[in-house]
């Protein structure tokens, strides 16, 4: 639009202009004749116009969900799901119907400017005939007629010339359409770039002293709640309304403790641990690193300062050795190779058919869910945070690879201030300090021995899983095959 359409404009303005002064010259009244039926064309350029940026819109709407679709079916785990379903004949379905809808709707499109050109070609074929028709009388019937068979024919060439099929009035009509329908595929440009950055530095924000940090963490008296602003109220809704996600929420990790999260699932345990690292926004208290607000940080220096392992662990479609230096990009061979060997990977990454150049494939799928963990760890321990954040580490594992995994946590929690949200209590018997959370709420807090010692929530949750675990146990597996003898 910025380049072909604006010469084109510049050029048929030049080129219209001219011959609309040559043709007035000629004859003012022909002039305003030949013009009559531009205000009809101009509507109906409108019209066309305002229904071609609902087509773009319409056509990049669906172009998008197409795309969507594809992305999900075509990868690893949309195409083992459809596999392993038998799905294929209805995702073959789904795309044929989208395709066809964004078949219709481009067609649609294309119609919607050969309308266009039909109908000014139509018009504009009737003002030739209306300068002979008037001209032409006048020369019959005159006995001094105003104009010439010379004039005549020399005007309606320039008319010819102005409003034919490559003419600069036709032209002109197609750039306020294609003007109109990119308008669509602005609009939806502008609909990102235009969203409000909600979270990022303060003019006056300081870096965290990274290398100096102690790791101390504290919540003091936190509320936070995804939307503030409730659909059920129209208006500002009132503290009692906020649906919150966490309550009053305090506590505090010393340097070099490990605080462990556990609760029901939608407790806001990944909630609370999401405010250290400022993915959202505190709305009333306020969290602390070493006496500093995040919200009054870099946050590069707070990204800098910590480290995140997730269950769902998320790797490049790169190489092994790339995958680890995401990390620090700065990172040299041995410091990788010793971070391997403390979350204990080296050993089975030397075996992969090129070693750390091996591509583990799109999300890593080639790896297993215990190697994928390994190696996330082993990024960590290269990045050398001194706020180390787990999140279920360790509950998609067997037990085989839990153990593997959890001799390399130990490694990686050595003297770091971690906070370690777990299902799996098993894991985290060592803690610090344990915080029960509840519907956002911290409704217990201790050691293990303390909390059993209460006889509440944490106590009921330690017997469900290690008595139901006992129970198992118990049954032998003839008891389990054949019920009935038993």
């Amino acid at each position: 639009m910025l380049t072909n359409t604006f010469t084109n404009t510049v050029r048929n303005l030049a080129a219209g202009i001219s011959v609309m002064i040559a043709m007035f010259v000629l004859s003012p009244q022909l002039t305003l004749l030949s013009f009559a039926f531009l205000p009809i064309v101009w509507i109906i350029g409108t019209r066309v116009g305002r229904i071609s940026r609902q087509v773009n819109a319409q056509r990049q709407q669906q172009l998008a969900t197409l795309t969507s679709q594809m992305e999900e079916t075509l990868s690893v785990s949309g195409a083992m799901l459809i596999k392993v379903f038998g799905g294929g004949a209805r995702a073959q379905k789904n795309f044929a119907e989208g395709n066809q809808k964004l078949s219709d709707i481009q067609i649609r499109r294309q119609m919607l400017g050969s309308w266009l050109f039909a109908a000014t070609m139509s018009l504009f074929s009737i003002a030739p005939v209306m300068v002979y028709l008037i001209a032409g009388r006048q020369l019959i019937t005159s006995d001094n007629p105003p104009l010439t068979i010379g004039t005549i024919i020399a005007f309606t060439a320039l008319q010819a010339r102005l409003v034919g099929p490559r003419s600069p009035i036709n032209d002109l009509l197609g750039v306020r359409v294609q003007l109109q329908g990119s308008l669509a595929l602005f609009d939806r440009i502008y609909d990102y770039l235009d969203l409000p950055i909600t979270i990022q530095d303060k003019p006056n924000a300081i870096s965290l002293p990274v290398r100096t940090l102690a790791g101390k963490v504290t919540f003091d008296r936190v509320w936070f709640a995804y939307e503030a602003h409730s659909a059920k109220h129209a208006a500002e809704p009132t503290f009692a309304e906020v649906d919150w996600t966490l309550r009053n929420m305090s506590f505090t990790a010393e340097p070099g403790q490990l605080v462990a999260l556990v609760g029901p699932s939608g407790a806001g345990k990944s909630t609370s641990v999401s405010l250290v690292a400022r993915l959202y926004e505190v709305q009333e208290g306020s969290v602390t690193i070493d006496g500093h607000d995040v919200r009054d940080v870099t946050l590069q220096s707070l990204s800098d300062s910590m480290a995140f392992v997730t269950q769902e662990t998320y790797l490049f479609d790169a190489t092994v050795r790339e995958n680890l230096r995401f990390a620090r990009q700065d990172a040299t061979d041995h410091e990788i190779y010793v971070a391997a060997r403390s979350a204990a990977i080296h050993d089975r990454i030397e075996l992969l058919a090129h070693g750390y150049d091996t591509i583990v494939g799109e999300r890593g799928y080639k790896l297993s869910g215990g190697e994928k963990q390994r190696i996330a760890i082993a990024r960590a321990i290269l990045k050398e945070p001194k706020i180390l954040i787990l999140d279920e580490a360790t509950s998609a594992l067997d037990t085989h690879n839990e153990r593997s995994v959890q001799s390399a946590l130990a490694t990686l929690m050595n003297g770091r201030t971690t906070l370690a949200i777990a299902h799996r209590l098993s894991t985290i018997l060592a803690a610090d300090q344990i915080l029960v959370v509840d519907h956002g709420y911290i409704v217990e807090r201790g050691t293990h021995s303390d909390l059993l010692e209460q006889d509440g929530l944490y106590a009921r949750l330690y017997s469900e899983q290690f008595l139901t675990q006992q129970q198992i146990d118990a049954v032998s597996l003839d008891e389990v095959v054949h019920p009935a003898v038993t």
